[in-house]
């Protein structure tokens, strides 16, 4: 499969959306209940993706056929609500269930780690879903902690804190 990885653009936020429900309807379930695929998936807007942040590295993945198969973004400073330190944030990284375990995610991760690298960060941290752990775990991130996050109607997820140092 070609693939390749760039730098997201405004124009491609539907075809993000796209892909972002997409992959929590049909990857999500291995590890999540119908409601609380239903709850994460809720909501998605176009507008919402920080595409042109200053604050974040986005890339998009495109197949030869330049649709988009995946996208993830990283900040290189990391938010508050991580229990351990760390200096960036691998914010999200999702593919389109079509491609799954084809090296896509990678490929998108790869990306993303080299900006950080680029960007002089440290260390990585990131909130995985359950079905996303093992993947995390192979890129080097070691598992810290889990932690609740509430969608509407009190629905529930675990999300697993992970960690990675990028300089050893």
């Amino acid at each position: 499969m070609d693939v390749s990885v760039r730098e997201a653009m405004l124009g491609d936020a539907r075809r993000i959306c796209d892909v972002h429900l997409a992959s929590i309807e049909g990857l999500a379930s291995q590890s999540y209940s119908e409601k609380q695929v239903t709850a994460w998936a809720h909501d998605r807007d176009p507008d919402e993706y920080p595409i042109e942040s200053e604050d974040t590295c986005f890339v998009v993945a495109e197949d030869e056929t330049t649709a988009v198969i995946g996208f993830g973004w990283m900040k290189p400073d990391a938010g508050e609500y991580f229990q351990s330190e760390v200096e960036g944030e691998m914010t999200a990284i999702y593919i389109h269930p079509s491609v799954a375990r084809r090296g896509v995610g990678s490929r998108i991760y790869t990306a993303l780690e080299a900006q950080a690298t680029q960007r002089n960060v440290d260390s990585l941290g990131l909130w995985a879903s359950r079905n996303a752990v093992s993947f995390y775990e192979a890129q080097g991130y070691e598992r810290v902690t889990e932690h609740i996050h509430e969608y509407q109607d009190g629905i529930e997820l675990t999300l697993v804190e992970m960690k990675k140092q990028l300089n050893q």
